[in-house]
């Protein structure tokens, strides 16, 4: 049978959808490329809660006891304040992204902070060598610390994010992503992590990383489950300390934010975790307990340790956004738990507050956010906070609080004294990256972070002296075993070249296997003929990050590698085990039945040969102790599986792992996921495999095409082979008349991606006439006000990408929060093209690209 067969006929063995599970999943409007989901209307603006009053009680909040205020610095601030020009302090409280400013700029605008963003690395790559950055670090801290034209100048700090190592960095070692270190459950190796991370940090010549992350996801479908440790705010507060003392020291002991630390931000302040349907930058409609219980939880511990600063999350509480909300930000943070650093936003956060845009914002400042985090909009924010300061909009005090707050801690961490970046302790020390220390300490976090489902008739630990095959798209490739935030944003399509200092999972196998005189064969695909003794399959999900990874179910949708294949290997008499690769917690019960043993690998980084180690026990004295942080799905609708819910009913329950010893054989699980059919279409996904998938239908005109072929006076529309038999459309324009569209009967919200750097993106050639083509957008509007725009496009004569950018849409004017027409084709009589897998995704190069207009 075909892998597009086999992957179909999981779907088909979907059963029924409750009522409830049916309207938990369209009301969500989840993500795009490689997230499974459907998604119906949602509104543009946040709906009011509907939960109690939005109104917080400060006095019910924790007080958290932090370190006094240092009067030489408080004394030294006082100083500094008096010497800075207005035009000064609000250049401090602005972050520009280093793709998007020069060293002048920064000279210019006396910028607090440069951030380089998961693709911004300087050079023409999302990475990049320690040297490159070093450059780029020295010419920024130069432009900073100028002194022409000002009476002092203030020395700006670098931020990235090192949420897993510093994987930006060639060369540095990446770790396990948070939901797997949270398996672990093991706040000594966290606090170690950390320490190495800083280093690795100041090796590049940065400051400041944007970690740890504290959110308490609540929701499985959130693509940035991964990121948190846990569902339990227990686990998420035992290491909000130690990662703050791992990464800047500890308050009061010799080294504290000394030459081998840096400053840490704990993020995303707060309730990022628990939006509604798990929605990237969503609403938080829970009760203020919840959110102090739950999603505040690791504040409080990283606060205690002297967090220097916090980022405030993208969503929203009860309706208003955190970036503008004064009493959770000035009042609790602040207030009740005496946090004195500073604020930081996250990506043009600010422009998501109502009334506000990316360029102009003083409601955030106003509410207690201390530096705007405005990448590519700061200088339009320079001008416009400017304006808002000098007319009184923004009260002097209220910024000169937030300069003391940012100097705070620019001076705490001694930055007035440092050298430039490239003269610092441990600059340009790339040999530490790969040192034997370094990797067995990420080697040593894999091991533990395996958590070990099924283990029937004691497949593990499995013999390497045996004849082994090794199947699936994740065993030869260290970008899917790494995840998002990987060397670019979404960590897709890195070689295994571009990690020096990384193992494949393969080759950790191969070792082990070389080693005690076994044999590997590897097929990734898995449909060769084999007569190996074992099969070890390597797969899951591909790489994601933020809401491209938003779903709207549990269910694993086999990507590269298709698992089914493993039956067959396993009816010969094979012993098969599966290393599944993934960011969540998934409905994977055909999966695991078709392996005797399974284990839960999450994102385990570039030290493969962890996997190795535990697949063959190398050391005797190793044993899986890694338990899941998260509940483990029974039915693909269970996005929503926390422990001590009313209908709390997993598969596998929060905490539960099995050892190599341990009897528990596993029955043959059900395999009726719970959804209806069609239910795991895809967010972004159009038209793919020569279908439209639900509620995606073609159209000529207001006519719905039901079958092919279609035809009528103006437009005529046939299946056309590419890579597969009817893969693909031929779309003949007979008179002009009528636009060809993928339409749906109701709006989508595709406002997130519009703002997100996507693109409309599909394959086409043109078979008849020219190839100028107008392609288009549409919107959900009465017949009296169309709402439609179209750029002019040129298809060649063979098969070829074309791609444009959503926000070219957007400012055409159609509104990307109520999309109903996907894709319009606009032809002359007597043209005729081929269309092929129309979908959504990433922007692959970040520059605009509105066709050929």
């Amino acid at each position: 049978m075909a892998r597009s067969t086999l992957i179909r006929s999981k779907f088909q063995r979907a059963g029924r959808l409750s009522a409830t599970g049916l309207t938990s999943i369209l009301v969500l409007s989840a993500a795009l490329t490689g997230c499974a989901g459907v998604e119906t209307e949602a509104p543009a603006e946040l709906t009011p809660a509907t939960v109690d009053t939005a109104t917080i009680h400060p006095e019910i909040w924790p007080v958290v006891e932090t370190p006094p205020l240092d009067p030489e610095i408080e004394a030294r601030i006082d100083d500094i304040l008096s010497k800075l020009t207005v035009e000064q302090k609000v250049g401090q409280v602005i972050q520009g992204d280093s793709g998007s400013l020069t060293a002048e700029d920064v000279k210019q605008y006396r910028l607090g902070s440069v951030l380089s963003g998961g693709n911004s690395a300087p050079g023409p790559l999302p990475y990049a060598d320690a040297q490159t950055w070093l450059d780029a670090a020295d010419a920024y801290f130069a432009a900073s610390i100028d002194p022409e034209g000002v009476e002092i100048a203030v020395p700006i700090i670098w931020g990235i994010d090192a949420v897993h190592g510093h994987a930006n960095l060639t060369g540095a070692v990446v770790y396990p992503h948070n939901i797997g270190l949270g398996a672990a459950n093991d706040p000594d190796l966290i606090e170690a992590i950390a320490r190495a991370t800083a280093h690795d940090l100041k090796v590049s010549g940065h400051d400041w990383t944007f970690a740890p992350t504290l959110a308490v996801p609540q929701n499985d479908r959130w693509g940035r489950t991964y990121e948190g440790f846990s569902e339990s705010p227990d686990i998420v507060a035992s290491y909000g300390d130690r990662i703050v003392y791992g990464l800047q020291g500890r308050v009061g002991e010799d080294g504290f934010l000394g030459v081998d630390t840096v400053i840490s931000s704990a993020k995303h302040y707060v309730g990022d975790g628990g939006t509604e349907n798990g929605i990237d930058q969503g609403d938080a409609k829970i009760s203020e307990e919840e959110l102090r219980d739950i999603h505040a939880a690791g504040y409080v511990t990283a606060v205690g340790a002297g967090a220097q600063t916090v980022m405030a999350s993208f969503s929203a509480w009860q309706g208003t956004r955190m970036h503008g909300h004064k009493p959770l930000l000035t009042d609790v943070l602040k207030g009740q738990m005496n946090f004195n650093g500073f604020i930081v936003g996250d990506w043009n956060g600010h422009g998501l507050i109502p009334g506000c845009t990316n360029t102009d914002c003083p409601q955030a400042l106003n509410a207690g956010l201390d530096m705007y985090m405005a990448p590519d909009s700061w200088r339009g924010l320079w001008h416009s906070t400017l304006a808002h300061v000098q007319s009184g909009e923004i009260p002097m005090e209220r910024l000169d609080d937030a300069v003391r707050r940012i100097l705070r801690v620019k001076l705490a961490y001694g930055v007035f004294e440092k050298d430039l970046p490239s003269q610092r302790a441990y600059a340009g020390d790339v040999e530490s990256l790969g040192s034997d220390e370094r990797r067995a300490l990420a080697r040593e976090a894999v091991r533990k972070s395996l958590v070990l489902l099924k283990n029937n008739d004691a497949a593990l630990p499995a013999d390497p002296s045996a004849n082994i095959l090794v199947v699936g798209d994740g065993a030869n490739s260290i970008a899917k075993a790494s995840g998002g935030w990987t060397l670019s944003w979404q960590g897709r399509d890195n070689p295994n070249e571009s990690f020096p200092n990384g193992q494949t999972i393969l080759d950790g196998i191969q070792d082990a296997v070389t080693a005690s005189g076994g044999a590997v064969t590897f097929d990734p695909t898995g449909l060769e003929d084999s007569d190996a003794d074992i099969v070890i399959a390597v797969y899951g999900e591909d790489p994601y990050a933020e809401f491209q990874g938003d779903v709207a179910n549990v269910d694993f949708v086999p990507n590269a590698f298709d698992p089914a294949t493993l039956t067959a290997h396993r009816a010969r008499g094979a012993t098969v085990i599966s290393v599944f690769l993934s960011g969540r917690p998934l409905w994977t019960n055909p999966e695991i039945n078709a392996s005797d043993a399974f284990i839960a690998a999450w994102l385990p980084g570039s030290e493969g040969g962890g996997i190795a180690d535990m697949l063959f026990r190398t050391n005797p004295d190793t044993e899986f102790t890694g338990r899941l942080s998260y509940s483990w799905p029974k039915l693909a609708t269970q996005a929503e599986l926390n422990v001590g819910d009313d209908d709390y009913d997993p598969l596998f329950p929060f905490g539960y792992g099995l050892t190599y010893t341990e009897d528990a054989a596993l029955e043959t699980l059900p395999e009726d996921s719970g959804l209806a059919p069609g239910a795991t279409a895809q967010k972004g996904v159009f038209f793919s495999r020569g279908e439209a998938p639900d509620p995606w239908t073609l159209a000529a005109g207001p006519n719905r095409v039901d079958q092919l072929p279609f035809g009528s006076a103006d437009l005529q529309i046939s299946a056309l082979n590419k890579d597969a038999q009817e893969d693909s459309l031929r779309i003949d324009f007979l008179s002009g008349a009528e636009s060809f569209s993928l339409t749906s009967s109701y709006a989508h919200d595709f406002s997130r991606e519009s703002n997100g750097a996507m693109e409309l993106a599909f394959s086409a050639k043109v078979i008849n006439g020219d190839g100028n083509v107008q392609v288009g957008m549409g919107c959900e509007s009465d017949d009296a006000t169309p709402c439609m725009a179209t750029v002019p496009v040129t298809i060649g004569g063979d098969w070829s990408e074309v791609r444009v950018t959503l926000s070219c849409f957007a400012g055409r004017g159609v509104s990307m929060d109520s999309l109903q027409d996907a894709l319009i084709l606009n032809g002359e009589a007597g043209q005729s093209f081929g269309l092929s897998d129309v979908r959504i995704e990433q922007d692959a190069d970040a520059i605009p690209n509105c066709g050929d207009a």
